[in-house]
Parts: C-alpha cells; structure tokens; sequence
C-alpha cells in the first residue's frame, strides 16, 4: 500500500511521502505496462522466478502496515456503519459482478475462475492515494483498506470456493493459510514495527510507494511471462472482463453507498474501495492455487484499474472545480493519515 495522505490537504503543502504516493500512483500503470511487455517479449527470461511471488507480495502487505497507525483503526470506532458498508460492498459486489461477467461473456473456466479470484480479493493497494486525488474520504479508505485486508484470509477463501469451485477445483484451507502468511502476517509485524520504531519508519515513508509499485511490477511480468501464450490467444476477451469487472464496481459501489445515502465524499472512497482490487495477491493465488491462465484476468487488472482510477479521479476533481458539493468542503481539512 502507497502511504495514505494526511490532512488538511488545501491548507499546507503537501508532505514528502504524499507527493511521492501521488507520482508512484500516476506512474504505476506505464511501470506495470512496461513490465506486462517484458514477460510477453521474453517470456523465457522471467518464467525461473515464479517462487518469488509470494516473497514480493510479502514485502507489499509490510509496507502496508508501516502506513497504518492508530487513529487509522480509531475511524472504525468513530464511524462504524460507512466502514461496515463499503466493506460489505467490497466482498458482495465485486465477487457477484466477476461471476456474472464470466456467464455472460462465456469465459473458459480457468479465466473465469480467474475474474470471480479478483473480485474476492480485498481493496487495492493504491486505493487511498486514488480516494485522495479524487477527494474522496481518505480516513475511511485506510479504514475500509485495512477492515478488507484483515478480513481475506476467511472471506477471500470462502467466496472463491464458492463461486469459482464450480469451474475448477479450489483449495480454500491452503489459500487462507498463504493468505494469512503473505497479507496477515506481514501487515501486523509492519504495525508492530511502525509502533517500536515510529522515528525509523517516518523516513522510511517516503521510498514506500516505490517500493510497492516495483514489486507489483515484478509479480505481474513474471505472472504475465508464465501465461504468455494464453494472452496471445484470449487477450482481448480478458481485458473486456477486466473493464466491465472494474468498471461496474465502481458504478454499483458509489451506487451503493449514496442508497445509505452516505455522502458525496465517502461515495467516492466507496465506489474506489470496491472498484481497485488487490490484483497482485489475486495474481500471486491464482498462478499458486488455480492455474497460470487464471492469474491473467489480475495482471490485465493490476494495469487497468490504475489508469481508470486515475481518470476517475481527475473527473471529479475538474468536476468540483466548477461546483464542489457541501459534503466535500469539510473533507479537506478533516482527512486524517
């Protein structure tokens, strides 16, 4: 996860760790690009380091917890129902929405499999740098990010078995436990770094979302480079599941938080919480639990909802600069990190 930037973002210059998360953000998508097209080039090169995917994810879920702090996990106790809704509408929409794409299009079963794998996966890790520039609530996306993460070694499991076991065989029991020790595990020893060493790790912030993007690069060209024949073949129907998949989630997620009618602010995190999936562990799952075909849909989604967020999110912010909605005013000065 990219830090989470802090508040009164109108009122002061922006910080160190801020402005880097914000051109890692815009620039993960030519990195992730640049790496799809390496493994599809030179396939051969890259297909050896396969066993170093679950390591990299590893590196990504600590430097997710070196972000969190406290009062990240003060907002859930604050404000309970809007985390309780957009983490609801993470794991109902998304796993819905990547079943229904892979009856409607007809997708093989390993790709479909695939799809439904990325939509049981929690939030995406640049999803709080995204809900920032789209001036979205950025205390409730570190919030529903971290409820999300916390929860996939039971939720993620369950759902695909449920949902993708009626393409191919899934091992849930084994999937939870490489989720608890490749998301769980370092996610919490982040946390309890971040606490002992607080000093450390502020200037340690900075170099976080570089090092996150690069290792998501790294995990998609060597799961793009183990497929790249299967790209070849189905490329354009896979990246049509991708857009659909991404692009109704974030159309029914800020559909469903505005029927609790939570406001404009918080709308925007919602639809982003649920749109941007963690698309490199579902990639890491699915080339180790499902097959090398399945984790395409999640390296195709790695690059894609990168660019759509960033759309997404100049949109609203041209959007507010003609009218900005009363229930974003506030939301300037009261995001916290």
């Amino acid at each position: 996860m990219t830090p989470q930037p802090s508040a009164k973002t109108t009122d002061r210059k922006r910080t160190p760790e801020e402005r880097n998360a914000t051109i890692a953000v815009t620039l993960f998508p030519l990195l992730i690009l640049a790496g799809g097209a390496a493994g599809m080039l030179w396939p051969s090169a890259f297909t050896g380091f396969s066993p170093w995917i679950a390591p990299l994810l590893g590196i990504i879920m600590f430097g997710m917890g070196l972000t969190l702090t406290p009062p990240d996990f003060a907002v859930i106790a604050k404000r309970p129902i809007p985390v309780i809704i957009g983490v609801v509408a993470q794991y109902v929409i998304m796993p819905s929405i990547g079943w229904l794409i892979g009856v409607a299009l007809g997708l093989p079963p390993e790709l479909a499999a695939g799809v439904i794998l990325v939509g049981c996966c929690p939030g995406g890790t640049a999803s709080n740098v995204v809900s920032y520039l789209a001036r979205g609530d950025v205390a409730l996306s570190v919030a529903m990010t971290s409820v999300s993460t916390l929860l996939a070694p039971l939720l993620t499991p369950l759902l695909t078995l449920w949902l993708a076991g009626t393409y191919m065989p899934v091992d849930a029991g084994s999937m939870a436990f490489s989720i608890v020790q490749i998301v769980l595990i370092p996610v919490v020893l982040g946390l309890i770094v971040r606490l002992v060493l607080p000093k450390l790790v502020a200037k340690a912030l900075p170099v976080l979302p570089w090092i996150s993007v690069l290792a998501i690069t790294a995990v998609v060209l060597v799961v793009v480079a183990g497929s790249a024949a299967s790209i070849a073949s189905a490329g354009l129907l896979i990246f049509a599941a991708v857009v659909l998949h991404n692009g109704a989630g974030y159309a029914v997620g800020y559909g469903f938080a505005k029927m609790f009618r939570l406001p404009t602010a918080a709308r925007r995190t919602t639809a982003i919480e649920v749109g941007m999936q963690n698309s490199g562990l579902a990639a890491g799952l699915a080339a180790q639990y499902l097959s090398p075909a399945a984790a395409l849909p999640a390296a195709i989604f790695s690059v894609w909802h990168n660019i759509s967020g960033a759309v997404l999110a100049a949109y609203w912010r041209r959007r507010d600069a003609r009218s900005v909605p009363e229930d974003i005013q506030p939301m300037e000065k009261t995001v916290a990190n």
